[in-house]
């Protein structure tokens, strides 16, 4: 029997689709067939679990819609932490994390990214997170017990920036350099923190239509500020004709694994 061939998706189908997606939440499942981003070697949330099997009080900061965390506490010991809270400033998120969570015994607290942690002091001896927009050293260390530790994948600079720079064009060296691992080790020791592991990897990512650039670009906000369809439709149509003509569009992620303890004293 003749195979029968798919009918060709033009740029409007493509873009409706990429559109349709909610965004909410950390799940990219969505994205199978149609993009692909190689993940870092160190497995953070596996290595998150064995870190949370061995904590008493633990504290997620911006854990979007708690995927990562559920996925890490199913593989801690059982019981263990004793006290797990999280916090997330988005509201679609903060509703999911909270409905996922909540049966695991987690505190799911509404906090914008820039505030204040509201916990008390030293009220933790584990605090986690993945792909903080920007890490809040001096709060981080205030809610830390002494001795506790911080451990967290961190989003690198010029992460995507070749997607980045067909939308807004070159950037500066200081928006490529705005993330590095050695800017963010300097800011860790300035608020009191010894950095016990840091470890930096670059991960090939592909887009293999331009509806999983439209997904990615409304769910990763940070990539092209501001994105609507309407205001980067030519752009969008561009990358669509370069991916139809040569294949799929090539960036890459960049990722760094941050440990560090606070001191004892």
């Amino acid at each position: 029997m003749a195979e029968q061939r798919q009918p060709h998706r033009t740029f409007e189908d493509l873009v409706a689709e990429g559109l349709s997606v909610p965004t909410e939440g950390w799940d990219f499942s969505w994205f199978e067939g149609r993009a692909t981003e190689a993940r870092p070697s160190w497995g953070y949330a596996v290595s998150a679990a064995g870190r949370l099997a061995r904590a008493e009080a633990a504290l997620d900061i911006q854990t979007g819609g708690g995927e990562v965390l559920d996925f890490a506490l199913a593989r801690a010991a059982p019981g263990r932490p004793l006290l797990t809270a999280a916090t997330e400033g988005w509201p679609p998120n903060l509703a999911k994390a909270t409905a996922l969570l909540r049966p695991r015994g987690v505190t799911v607290v509404a906090s914008p990214e820039d505030a204040p942690l509201p916990f008390a002091d030293g009220a933790f001896d584990l605090v986690v997170s993945r792909h903080p927009v920007r890490p809040r050293w001096n709060e981080i260390v205030r809610v830390l017990r002494p001795g506790g530790t911080y451990f967290a994948q961190h989003v690198g600079p010029g992460s995507v920036f070749e997607l980045v720079e067909h939308f807004l064009g070159p950037q500066p060296d200081e928006a490529r350099e705005a993330r590095s691992p050695d800017r963010e080790r300097a800011g860790a020791e300035a608020a009191g923190l010894e950095i016990v592991d840091l470890r930096a990897e670059r991960l090939r990512m592909e887009f293999h239509d331009i509806a999983a650039v439209v997904h990615f670009l409304r769910k990763v906000v940070w990539i092209v500020p501001g994105f609507t369809v309407e205001a980067w439709e030519p752009r969008l149509r561009a990358l669509h004709e370069r991916i139809e003509a040569d294949g799929p569009f090539v960036a890459h992620s960049t990722r760094h694994l941050v440990e560090a303890r606070r001191a004892r004293a």
